[in-house]
């Protein structure tokens, strides 16, 4: 081939035509192929997944759906597919097909995180970082990026509350592709374009969220074989603390066993990380304290080495953490030198005790869980890791032995059922 680089910088003009019609029975969905003007050229979407994929995006612009008595989104609600323009405040280089759906699975998620100020970095259609703060947008956004200073390179950053000062600068001090927010503060939009291939993208829609959190929307799947799949999409049934269930079972021979109910911290944690819960991919689990994931553990095919993997990840990021704030220096960077120099070796060691004594700052961490443990040892293997709480749908056969794994923990672990899973494929 010729030029490799060349190809990010292609942009495929699309075929797909202007509209979108969906019939379900006697219903009709119409959507509209969105485009922009910019540099006074008419762009649709840089590419899809890949550089050699054309793609198209279409918003709702017609009818509505009534099918199986549900509350459906309809036109009006859009958010990333409403993006104008004006909203585009610079495009960089301008979205594809990735950009729009990490921007759009920060909506996801942040729907379920309207009671503070939140901020969340994506990559890959996943968070890498989460977290909510009291203290505002630039608050929540810092324990964000601690959260996985490696993965967030790159990423999308969404909030929302609009973006302030402090939030700007830190973004100015670090690579990102995206910035989303509900508005931006005076002077913000200036030091953002400090990085010139920086998409800045002011979506209202990001302000409201909460408007969104018990409709749902036709969420289609299409299949390789040029099928189709339509279902509902996830609603969350946990927006208060109340909402989680007592997590019990019995045993087969009939005996009840209860686990221990979250006290407020506990459940304002687990509540927290089941809401970021629902833009993860299945298998997953989370480890989250005090307002933000620690880890997260996507796309696996078994439970207990989704939590083994997250452990694993959790202390990697923890070390480069120490690594970054006291040596300036990557934890791969700080390995690289102490293969050669004293010194380095020393803080390495150093670095590697204290991750290895905190668990990865595991210690003292919720966990949830996408779907029921089938067997005790996800459990296990997350109590080990030092976490105080647990959420998890239930439902498993053996329930009763993983409230009994709960329980035989000292100090004795909280666990509450959700009632719901929360798959995402």
């Amino acid at each position: 081939m010729a030029d490799l680089k060349s190809m990010y910088s292609t942009v495929h003009k699309d075929a797909f035509p202007d509209t979108l019609t969906i019939l379900l029975g006697d219903e009709k969905l119409v959507y509209h192929k969105r485009t922009w003007t910019l540099d006074n050229e008419e762009k649709g979407l840089r590419y899809g997944e890949n550089p050699d994929q054309p793609a198209a995006l279409y918003a709702l612009a017609e009818g509505s759906l009534t099918c199986g008595g549900l509350s459906w989104r309809g036109p009006g609600n859009g958010i990333v597919s409403a993006l104008t323009e004006g909203q585009m405040i610079q495009a960089g280089k301008h979205p594809g097909k990735t950009n729009l759906t990490d921007v759009d699975n920060g909506a996801n998620i942040l729907q379920y995180l309207t009671d503070r100020p939140a901020a969340l970095i994506l990559k890959h259609n996943n968070p890498c970082g989460a977290a909510w703060s009291r203290e505002g947008v630039a608050a929540a956004l810092d324990k964000a990026f601690w959260c996985d200073r490696i993965a967030a390179f790159g990423g999308a950053v969404v909030v929302n509350r609009p973006f302030t000062r402090e939030a700007a600068a830190m973004v100015a001090a670090n690579y990102f592709e995206v910035v989303a927010a509900p508005a931006f503060e005076e002077g913000v939009v200036e030091i953002l374009k400090g990085r010139k291939n920086l998409r800045i993208m002011e979506l209202p829609g990001l302000g409201r969220l909460e408007e969104l959190t018990r409709s749902a929307f036709l969420d289609i799947k299409s299949l390789a074989d040029g099928g189709i799949i339509v279902q509902k999409s996830f609603v969350n049934r946990i927006l208060t603390d109340a909402d989680f269930l007592p997590a019990t079972a019995s045993t087969r021979d009939g005996l009840t066993v209860t686990a221990r109910a979250p006290d407020k911290a506990e459940l304002d944690d687990l509540r927290f990380a089941w809401a970021v819960e629902a833009g993860v991919t299945s298998n997953s689990v989370i480890f989250a304290r005090d307002g933000a994931t620690l880890a997260i553990g996507t796309g696996e095919q078994d439970r207990v080495g989704c939590v083994e993997l997250a452990a694993h990840k959790a202390r990697t990021k923890y070390a480069d953490m120490l690594a970054f704030r006291e040596q300036g220096l990557s934890l791969y960077e700080l390995k690289q030198k102490a293969a050669v120099a004293a010194d380095a070796a020393r803080a390495l060691e150093d670095i590697e005790r204290r991750t290895e004594e905190a668990r990865g700052g595991l210690t003292g961490s919720v966990l949830v869980s996408d779907g029921f443990f089938p067997f005790r040892d996800g459990v296990d293997a997350a109590v080990a890791q030092g976490v105080r709480a647990i959420a998890q749908p239930g439902g498993s056969l053996r329930d009763a032995e993983v409230v009994m794994a709960c329980n035989e923990a000292r100090p004795q672990v909280a666990m509450v059922f959700t009632g719901q899973r929360s798959f995402k494929h």
